[in-house]
């Protein structure tokens, strides 16, 4: 393996438990060729792990193992097992979740999933890129799906030099594949959904909003009716509300695999709708404002957080006394303390007192390491008007 000499600041992240080092923080590449696995010593020579090597990404290595091993079948298949058991210990009621969450499994860079018979990968980095093939070999002699598909076009790989495409990898991948999860039928778009199909990480919570539902709910920024379709056997209506017409198609299809009709859809743009329900002076008994990360980083954290407050605001507005807001926010660099202070203004400024019900993250199936935040990505806030 090539050696790679990191400075007194990387070292000291790593045996933090952080499995970043910078390029900034590289004293010496040596012989390292891009995606190669390589050794890793601090200053004075002493290893530190083994890691994949990036030549082109400000994150250079990506910390793999806390002793120096090859990174190679049995290694990855050791690594996806215990992935694979820990699923079979945490999920129940569902063949839809996440096999694999990166640093959350002690792999960086590789996203799995897997609805029923098919399997979704990520493959963030060089290293993960380049073994790609091994990766497939492990899925289909542990799983023995039907299909593997490479939903490799996310941005973060241009900043790897990679190329954002989607390809079949092994059998054949259909448009769209039928599943259960939480014991609710679904469809999902496996080739050109949201994420990778499915907002797989809010699989716990819907079923903890659920507990609160009744009455008139307002779901906003639906995508596949997640939320919706957790509530419509709680609710008297439910409002979804989605501007892309792809996901609300989805939607509509799972109302029906589901025999729901109490949930009615709309195309609109959440921040133009909300105001309009104020103005008609209408309320509800629950609401959930669950929008996309409105910041990638962390110098437009500011607008970010004006966004989360306006978008809160407006909800909050169609709330009388003990109605229920559910508030989410996938952004990482928004931690949950940011993003309260950032509802307990919107709440101030119009005159609503909040109690917290739940505090809740992302669902078990993309874990987070203690030690890096980075993996706490997912909130999602339960709260009474008073």
């Amino acid at each position: 393996m090539p050696t790679v000499r990191v400075n007194r600041k990387a070292a000291n992240r790593v045996r933090d438990g952080h499995p970043w080092i910078f390029l900034s923080d590289l004293i010496d590449s040596g012989t390292a060729e891009p995606g190669d696995a390589v050794r890793v010593v601090d200053p004075q020579g002493h290893a530190l792990g083994a890691a994949h090597y990036s030549s082109t990404s400000q994150i250079a290595l990506r910390l793999l193992s806390r002793r120096v091993r090859p990174i190679d079948h049995a290694f990855l298949r050791e690594r996806i097992e215990a992935a694979l058991a820990y699923r079979r210990r945490i999920v129940a009621d569902s063949d839809a979740w996440r096999l694999v969450h990166a640093e959350g499994d002690l792999l960086p860079g590789l996203i799995v999933d897997r609805y029923g018979d098919y399997l979704v990968l990520q493959l963030l980095d060089q290293g993960m890129d380049r073994l790609a093939q091994e990766i497939v070999d492990i899925l289909a002699s542990l799983l023995d799906p039907k299909g593997i598909v490479a939903r490799n076009d996310v941005p973060v790989r241009a900043k790897e030099n990679l190329p954002q495409q989607i390809r079949t990898l092994f059998g054949e991948v259909p448009e769209t594949v039928d599943l259960r999860m939480n014991g609710l039928n679904w469809r999902a778009d496996l080739l050109h959904g949201q994420k990778t199909g499915v907002f797989l990480d809010q699989r716990e919570n819907y079923l903890a909003v659920r507990r609160y539902a009744r009455g008139r709910a307002l779901d906003c920024f639906t995508a596949t009716a997640g939320f919706a379709l957790h509530l419509a056997s709680a609710c008297q209506s439910i409002q979804a509300i989605d501007s892309s017409a792809a996901s609300l198609d989805l939607a509509r299809a799972n109302a029906s695999l589901n025999n729901i009709s109490n949930v009615a859809f709309e195309e609109a743009n959440v921040l133009d709708y909300l105001p309009a329900l104020v103005s008609a002076r209408r309320t509800f008994d629950i609401v959930i404002v669950d929008p996309p990360a409105f910041t990638k980083s962390r110098s437009a954290l500011e607008g970010a957080a004006r966004g989360y407050k306006e978008i809160n605001l407006r909800a909050l507005r169609l709330l009388d006394p003990g109605g229920i807001l559910v508030s989410c926010s996938c952004s990482h660099h928004m931690n949950e303390a940011h993003l309260l202070e950032v509802i307990a203004a919107a709440a101030l400024e119009c005159g609503k007192q909040l109690r917290i019900l739940e505090r809740r993250t992302q669902s078990q199936d993309h874990p987070i390491l203690l030690t890096v935040p980075e993996t706490h990505y997912l909130k999602c806030l339960i709260f009474e008007v008073l």
